[in-house]
């Protein structure tokens, strides 16, 4: 049986991607000459220069044009492809998570909340507005509105020191489905307090309707990101299956 190697290409970049993300080689770091590299991987330049263009275009590496490449400053990117909560995500990079719980009550919905939950003009809705960190850096904060039989759920767990997700999953009202739409926006008041940022600074927002096993709407959240922080990878696959394409969005 034969084994079909991936390009050299390819090789190279994948094992100084995983340097870089490992933090062997840290953010501004000179990277090593091409020459040194052609050494370490027993190849020509041809293989060497391809996959520093690929590591360029994922932010990996910067310089060129006659600057010596060095290491970019790597921001953890979610993928919208799995549904995971951001405990998870946080925990798969290697970061530390955390929440700082700013409220959780239940109060009246708002007319676009209750329209998008499905819920009667002035429902009553479970709110809970929290600062999440990576490292006990404040990367986020989240604001979301769940069902009240959902989200009473949280009263007497702690957000704090928990996945709210895993949480809700325990009590038999797993989220199981969500649709996300990102944009941009400028940071408020209280978006700048929380996060440690200027009134004004750019934003990546993401919300997110999520759904339970029979495709009812339950929660709606809006997290906003400090745009250094975030990146969102989608991958998807063309009609004809040739091969995954992989979508990066970010500010």
């Amino acid at each position: 049986m034969s084994v079909t190697l991936a390009p050299v290409s390819q090789r190279v970049r994948a094992a100084l991607r995983e340097r870089i993300e490992r933090g062997e080689w840290a953010a501004g770091m000179p990277l090593p000459s091409e020459a040194a590299l052609c050494r370490e991987f027993g190849t020509s330049r041809g293989p060497v220069r391809r996959a520093l263009s690929a590591l360029r275009a994922e932010g990996f590496v910067v310089g060129g044009r006659g600057r010596a490449p060095i290491v970019g400053k790597v921001v953890p990117a979610q993928s919208l492809a799995t549904f995971r909560s951001f405990t998870e995500w946080a925990t798969d990079e290697g970061k530390s998570p955390g929440t700082r719980t700013l409220t959780l009550e239940r109060r009246a919905s708002t007319t676009t909340i209750a329209g998008l939950l499905e819920l009667d003009e002035g429902a009553v809705v479970v709110d809970l507005v929290r600062v999440r960190l990576l490292d006990d850096v404040p990367i986020m904060i989240e604001r979301a509105s769940f069902v009240p039989e959902v989200g009473r759920h949280l009263f007497g767990f702690d957000v704090d020191h928990g996945s709210v997700s895993a949480e809700l999953a325990r009590h038999g009202a797993p989220l199981m489905s969500a649709s996300h739409t990102i944009d941009a926006v400028a940071a408020n008041r209280l978006d700048a307090e929380a996060l440690g940022i200027a009134a004004g600074a750019p934003l990546l927002r993401e919300r997110r309707l999520s759904k339970d096993a029979s495709g009812r709407p339950v929660e709606h959240a809006e997290a906003r990101y400090r745009s250094e922080f975030a990146t969102f990878r989608i991958d998807n696959r063309a009609k004809d299956d040739a091969g995954p394409i992989e979508v990066r969005s970010g500010v």
